[in-house]
């Protein structure tokens, strides 16, 4: 049950753990006062203002993919994984506002598989919802896992026993008090983190000269062979130490195509995982704000989790030895270090005690609000979409709360089963772009050529929507490495690149197939597309009737305009 840890916590580091998992508690408890029914629990009783959900709507992403998966592409690649942030989030989200969000909020429909039924009937409807259902608890175990990797380091338990206990932590709040528990959790957990990271940024930066030394590391490092060449890892173009493209010019069309807008825009506009949190506002002006107001932290996490896991590249010497080709014992999973481990290694190097127990509290609570995101929309979706539609109708609201308790603690369980796949993977990256590509890209299609398309017919929905998945897992056991040793190696593209392919190749399936197989079939009448297709929904549907009388700074459009300028300078500076 016991084994060596790898951080040397102290009584102070503890009790700031300990200090956090009661107030945590505590949130649950106190909005367990607030769930009276289904609505309270699955969407908050749709009663949050725009700040609670822009901040809830980031905190649910902090978890396993900014954290630890964007510190491991930092360190393995350098700059070029700003491209997630930048062009791979921010533009997409902004659209999610500007354009989406008013369908979703105002359809009211409680979940993104509810509006695929009003749009495309019950065959989409299943398809999204199972395939939906899955991709939360394979993503649940990526958190879960990471999750007990810190307790492991910290504590030297074993590795499923960490897991089951980080997974009760979780599941007890999200049990007692629904989507509200895990919201205003998500809040306190945004500012936990980056009061965490922050120091671990400066401390490093500081401890290897700042910039100037961590570039000239970097290029000493590159010119003994050690990871991509410098100039790859110092730049965000063209980017192919990310993309794993050689071309310049395929490595750019794979980023914007391939990340920038089928990954991207398929993740941030569909994965009810993100629109839960905006459906849980107080109004369609607030719905509309929430990714915006999210956006602007969101185009600044790259400097506490890229800029980590490239000073840990240089600092310490289990990860230095890992990128020059060598394979070091030890790592938080104890199969041997990975660039999963940059954070934990760095913070081990660096931090003092006291800001060693706060940055490990903020990884815990990125863990904890990316797990209990994915769970708290896994329930919505399995007792709406699945067990109320398909399997028990016309039951009391009391019996759908209770089902979608039982469904969390289902959900937990599993989830602690498929952390042990995210245990094969040294950079989480891989193993989570891979599901992105899966399940996220040909939903993006069929949503996105639905909602502008009044043509598109129920049948092209459930057809492209499958073929583009299947496609998708046809391309990955193709490449080199999209599913480890299973894939063939047939197409000679992998890492972040096999994902790329993937979710394109998904992406252009499903649109072909969607055309052809709605001009053989028959569409609905428009009378029935009112709140579902752009062209047929009057402008009033759309918009807030108040959000006019706004200051500027209030309202969506001019708030999405500046985030926009102010990522495209980022673009151009890095």
């Amino acid at each position: 049950m016991w084994a060596s840890t790898i951080i040397d916590a102290k009584f102070i580091d503890y009790l700031i753990l300990f200090t956090y998992f009661l107030v945590v508690m505590g949130i649950g408890f106190i909005a367990r006062r607030q769930v009276s029914d289904s609505l309270d629990f699955f969407l908050s009783g749709r009663s949050l203002p725009a700040w609670v959900t822009g901040l809830a709507f980031i905190s649910a992403n902090l978890g396993a993919v900014e954290i630890m998966g964007m510190s491991a592409s930092g360190a393995q690649f350098g700059l070029p994984t700003v491209h997630y942030f930048w062009v791979g989030a921010v533009p997409a989200m902004l659209f999610l506002g500007v354009v989406m969000m008013p369908f979703y909020y105002g359809s009211k429909v409680r979940s993104v598989p509810e509006f695929m039924l009003r749009r495309f009937g019950p065959g989409a409807h299943l398809v999204n919802s199972i395939s939906f259902a899955t991709a939360q608890l394979l993503i649940a175990g990526v958190n879960l896992y990471l999750l007990g990797t810190i307790l492991r380091a910290m504590l030297g338990w074993s590795l499923w026993v960490s897991l089951i206990v980080a997974a009760i932590i979780v599941l007890s709040y999200i049990t007692l008090g629904g989507l509200s528990a895990a919201i205003y959790n998500e809040v306190l957990q945004f500012f936990v983190i980056v009061a965490g990271l922050l120091p671990l940024t400066l401390i490093g930066l500081h401890r290897i000269g700042w910039w100037d030394g961590l570039t000239s590391k970097i290029e000493d490092a590159a010119a003994g062979g050690a990871g991509p060449p410098a100039d790859q890892q110092l730049n965000s173009w063209p980017g192919q130490a990310l993309s794993g493209f050689e071309s310049p010019v395929l490595s750019v069309i794979g980023i914007v195509f391939g990340l920038g807008f089928v990954l991207s825009f398929g993740y941030w506009t569909t994965n009810f995982v993100e629109v839960q949190r905006a459906m849980a506002s107080d109004s369609m002006a607030s719905a509309r704000k929430t990714p915006i107001i999210g956006s602007f932290p969101k185009m600044f996490v790259p400097f506490i989790t890229i800029l980590p896991g490239m000073v840990a590249a240089v600092l310490v010497s289990e990860i230095i030895d890992l990128k020059a080709g060598g394979s070091p014992a030890g790592g938080a999973s104890g199969q041997g270090v990975a660039y999963n481990d940059s954070l934990l290694y760095l913070m081990r190097d660096v931090l003092p005690n006291g800001l060693l127990g706060l940055a490990l509290t903020g990884l815990l609570a990125a863990f904890m609000a990316g797990m209990a995101a994915n769970i708290s929309a896994f329930n919505t979706v399995f007792s709406f979409d699945l067990w109320q539609q398909y399997f028990v109708k016309d039951r009391d609201d009391d019996y759908y709360l209770r089902v979608g308790r039982i469904a969390t603690v289902a959900a937990t369980a599993v989830a602690i089963l498929t952390a042990s796949f995210a245990s094969s993977f040294s950079n989480i990256m891989d193993y989570l772009q891979t599901l992105f590509g899966f399940f996220n890209a040909p939903l993006f299609a069929t949503f996105i050529l639905g909602m502008f398309w009044k043509r598109m017919t129920a049948t092209a929905g459930w057809v492209g929507l499958s073929c583009g998945t299947i496609s998708a897992v046809i391309i990955a056991f193709l490449t080199e490495d999209a599913f480890g040793s299973a894939s063939t190696g047939l197409i000679p593209v992998g890492g972040q690149g096999a994902a790329f392919l993937a979710a394109s190749v998904a992406f252009v399936v499903d649109i072909a197939l969607s055309i052809a197989v709605s001009l053989a079939t028959r569409p609905k009448p428009d009378e029935e597309l009112v709140g579902l297709v752009y062209s047929v929904t009057p402008k009033e549907q759309r918009t807030d009737p108040k959000e006019h009388t706004y200051p500027w700074y209030r309202r969506t459009v001019p708030l999405a305009c500046l985030s926009l300028a102010m990522v495209t300078v980022l673009n151009i500076i890095f």
